[in-house]
């Protein structure tokens, strides 16, 4: 219980690292773009609008989740977690939209050249950038939290963003005039790139939503686990399913067909207590048991 409450504020902690940061570089990005006559960083700065709306949504998400079992969710409030993530992704896809958009527009205008000052800028972004990812994508990890992972992938993409949008400043500075629309071909490539982290996010969201038992080194751990439980013959099947941070697990248990009911039934609460010691990540561990026809 302790170590499911230090995940919980372990991840809390990440998103508002996330919001905070997220509009501070959407204000810095806005303005040198405004004054830098960069289109590409205004794009990247309508992206970390929207990525502060999403970190607020996983945020939220988060604190729902942290709600205990009861009468009408026995298996917890963690699927809120995939939810939250479908509406992130439905915010990357917007952004996406709109920067292709005006990109379109922009191509076909004739503007004057970004300043060069604004790669500076950019290269700033791109590390702090990068430095997010890492730092949020180590928390997803730890706490096991899918939209946190999306949060992640959200610094990522907005750092892929900056790097297209340095390319195309750079290409327009080098080459001069005739080329002052490299920027916006790079704002326009960004939003490729966001649709494409769009749909990275999304699936595996939709796996857990659909209870797709796709946890191939969990459930290989599990059956080591229960094997080592003495009288525990075998396993005949395990399958496993994603709640919020944490897992479901219903298994069948091979055991000799000779013994009670009460010894099978006792069997089945030692394994269990096993998988709930040895594996943290457990939230739910449902025991079938099965008779060894052999020994009949």
């Amino acid at each position: 219980m302790q170590g499911d409450i230090m995940k919980e504020k372990t991840a809390i902690k990440a998103t508002y690292f996330s919001i905070v940061g997220n509009l501070g570089l959407a204000l810095v990005k806005f303005l040198a773009g405004f004054f830098g006559n960069s289109y590409a960083l205004i794009a990247d700065a309508i992206e970390s609008v929207t990525d502060t709306f999403a970190s607020i949504l996983v945020l939220v998400g988060l604190k729902y989740a942290e709600k205990p079992a009861d009468e009408n969710h026995p298996y917890g409030h963690g699927k809120i977690e995939a939810l939250v993530t479908f509406v992130v992704v439905g915010f990357l896809i917007t952004s996406a939209i709109v920067i292709a958009y005006q990109s379109v527009q922009n191509i076909r205008t004739p503007h004057t050249l970004p300043e060069k000052w604004t790669l500076l800028v950019l290269a700033i972004i791109i590390l702090w950038k990068e430095i997010s990812y890492r730092i949020v994508l180590k928390n997803s990890k730890l706490t096991n939290s899918t939209s946190l992972k999306a949060d992640a992938w959200h610094h990522r993409a907005d750092a892929i963003t900056s790097v297209a949008a340095f390319v195309g400043i750079t290409i327009a500075l080098l080459l001069g005039e005739g080329y002052e629309t490299a920027d916006d071909w790079a704002a326009l490539l960004a939003s490729g790139i966001i649709l494409y982290n769009a749909y990275a996010i999304f699936r595996p969201a939709l796996g857990e939503i659909l209870d797709e038992d796709i946890y191939d080194e969990l459930s290989a751990r599990i059956y080591e686990i229960s094997k080592e439980v003495e009288g525990i013959i075998g396993i005949e099947k395990c399958h496993i399913r994603k709640v919020g941070m944490r897992y479901c697990v219903d298994l069948h248990v091979i055991v000799n067909g000779d013994i009670s009911v009460k010894e099978g039934h006792d069997l089945a609460h030692i394994l269990q207590h096993t998988l709930y010691k040895r594996v943290d990540t457990l939230t739910s561990v449902f025991i079938h048991i099965e008779p060894d026809y052999k020994e009949i």
